[in-house]
């Protein structure tokens, strides 16, 4: 979406960091909705069980993509860009699942 509109590499970043936020706080918000939590209580939820993942996941990959040479301006059709999603999405998330489990340890997944 944004490559298509020609955004600057910082304002592709920050959407894909808005979209990250947003998707996953909602995936987490529909599922607590589902399980009967009202609303107030499913976003309280998904607020404390999804920010330090999320940051944590969006951190990584997002200093990867940047890191990696070319792979911030690589196109969807060239090899580097899902080379370099791939491999970011994975470190990223390798090094959240311990992030994961400590929130899960505190109670935090336990309206889940």
């Amino acid at each position: 979406m944004a490559i298509g509109q020609n955004w600057s590499n910082i304002l592709q970043t920050a959407l894909g960091v808005l979209l990250a936020f947003l998707f996953g706080y909602l995936l987490t918000f529909s599922g607590a909705r589902r399980k009967g939590i009202t609303p107030r209580d499913a976003v309280k939820l998904a607020l404390a069980v999804d920010t330090i993942s999320i940051t944590t996941m969006v951190f990584i990959d997002n200093t990867l993509e940047w890191l990696i040479p070319g792979a911030i301006n690589a196109q969807l059709h060239n090899i580097l860009f899902w080379w370099s999603e791939a491999l970011s999405l994975s470190v990223a998330f390798l090094l959240t699942v311990p992030v994961n489990r400590l929130v899960i340890a505190r109670g935090a997944h336990s309206h889940h």
